[in-house]
């Protein structure tokens, strides 16, 4: 059981503030869960016997918090205080109707308020009482789930989904964040009460689905949204990856596990969401575009357009960020270019397009196609990634000498107007790209001089009433 001081001096002063108070307090939830299997946790809830927010404002002037939110509402309030976010709630329970998107909340008892909760190993409480500091609640076994690694929920399956559809999301995410197995009663029940997702806001969605790619192996949420079908309902693109056709004695790898494989390597390395993302949907376009040509087999030409076209849709419907959408779009247009320049016929320019291409987001692309290699022959995972190293080191010399990084003309559009006496217009773009093509072509050296002298010539030889 993991104790640290600071925490532990906090929690004893809310004790001690609720005792005064004569209002049992807990700590629940989460905190307690990762207490017992040794990790630590930065935010602390707190069920209060009584009126949360009103507790909450006596707690943050103890604790000398700040940033005092209160939602009288849903009856909670939460501070920071002390390097720890701090929120106190209302024993409550809440639940949806069978249409509405909104839960109705409702005061509890504190035994009512832990059997609303999602699973067993969340409806933990540690008693704050100086007399029985320490000891720890579980009505429904947490403990023994914790121990066995298994989710479950503290009523029937049914019951507790149906109140809130969004713990089946929950679930998908607490297996991959804890690494639990969820038990099979859990996990059919999630299967049964899936179209219940269809009355929760898409943000509600989002976020878990967020907070799934977000921990050390993504894949395991995924394939529990994939079992239950509820991958169909919130992500039906990434449901369509399932599955492997064969012909004749032609077969394609299952693009779903694939991407999964791909995913975890990308989170192996990487702790980038955006980066994350763009694993996720890589390879999205590859149903759109899959055919069987005799003699060759399975081909997925262009799948790399055909998937930006529908992360154009995605993200939208997802209410993912602007810069999220760009990033996943780059990066799928991007993903089969680094490979491509394998051999020893390979220009400096194609290599200088490519990482102008890149831009910023460079080694980020590097990173997706070093996870992109997922074979299961080790030998064929030893020559691709010693093939994509000499790529990479091709790409490294060229950029030490050209210092391509956010490329763009050495000349300015500004000076090309003075230069050739011309307004702004179409014209002052194509000499702008004709100098930055002589760089990438290696025509000129990527520096000032050298472009202005180009220019120069491209003056001489464009017509006076140009």
């Amino acid at each position: 059981m993991v104790v640290n001081i600071q925490i532990e001096h906090t929690l004893k002063e809310i004790g001690s503030l609720a005792k005064k108070q004569g209002i049992p307090v807990y700590v629940v939830g989460g905190f307690v869960r990762d207490r017992i299997l040794g990790i630590e946790s930065q935010d602390l809830d707190f069920v209060v016997e009584g009126d949360g927010p009103a507790f909450a404002e006596l707690a943050e002037h103890a604790l000398d918090g700040y940033g005092l939110a209160v939602h009288k509402r849903f009856g909670t309030a939460s501070f920071q205080a002390k390097g720890l976010k701090i929120e106190f709630v209302t024993a409550r329970k809440e639940s949806y109707s069978k249409d509405s998107r909104n839960p109705v909340v409702e005061q509890a008892s504190f035994s009512e308020d832990l059997a609303r909760r999602d699973f067993t190993v969340n409806a933990l409480a540690m008693c704050l009482d100086p007399d029985h500091y320490g000891e720890i609640i579980d009505p429904f076994n947490g403990i023994k789930d914790i121990r066995k690694r298994r989710l479950r929920t503290p009523l029937s399956p049914e019951e507790t989904f149906s109140d809130d559809p969004l713990r089946m999301l929950r679930a998908a995410r607490f297996a991959s964040q804890l690494q639990f197995e969820i038990e099979s009663k859990t996990l059919k029940a999630m299967s049964k009460e899936r179209e219940r997702l269809k009355i929760v806001s898409q943000e509600r969605i989002t976020d878990e689905l967020l907070k799934i790619l977000s921990h050390e192996k993504p894949s395991i949420g995924f394939y529990v949204l994939q079992k239950t079908g509820i991958l169909d309902i919130i992500f039906p693109e990434l449901a369509d990856l399932i599955g492997v056709e064969q012909r004749d004695h032609y077969h394609h790898k299952d693009v779903f596990e694939h991407t999964m494989k791909v995913l975890d390597n990308t989170a192996s390395v990487s702790d980038n969401l955006f980066l994350r993302f763009a694993a996720l949907v890589h390879d999205i376009g590859k149903p759109k575009v899959k055919r069987f040509q005799q003699g060759v087999g399975w081909t997925f030409h262009g799948h790399e357009g055909a998937g930006v076209q529908m992360i154009r849709k995605i993200c939208p419907r997802l209410k993912l960020s602007n810069e999220m959408q760009k990033y996943g779009e780059k990066l799928t247009q991007l993903h089969m270019r680094p490979i491509h320049l394998v051999g020893e016929e390979v220009t400096d320019s194609a290599i200088r397009r490519l990482i102008v291409q890149g831009g910023e987001e460079i080694d980020d692309l590097l990173a997706l196609c070093r996870a992109d290699i997922t074979s299961g022959n080790p030998k064929r995972v030893k020559k691709h990634l010693a093939n994509f190293d000499e790529v990479a080191e091709k790409m490294k010399l060229v950029e030490e000498k050209d210092r391509l990084r956010s490329f763009q003309s050495p000349v300015r559009g500004e000076e090309i107007m003075a230069v050739f006496n011309i307004p702004p217009g179409q014209l002052v773009g194509e000499i702008k790209s004709k100098i930055e093509e002589a760089i990438l072509d290696g025509e000129i050296p990527n520096d000032y001089d050298a472009a202005k002298e180009y220019l120069m010539k491209l003056k001489a030889s464009y017509p006076e009433n140009q």
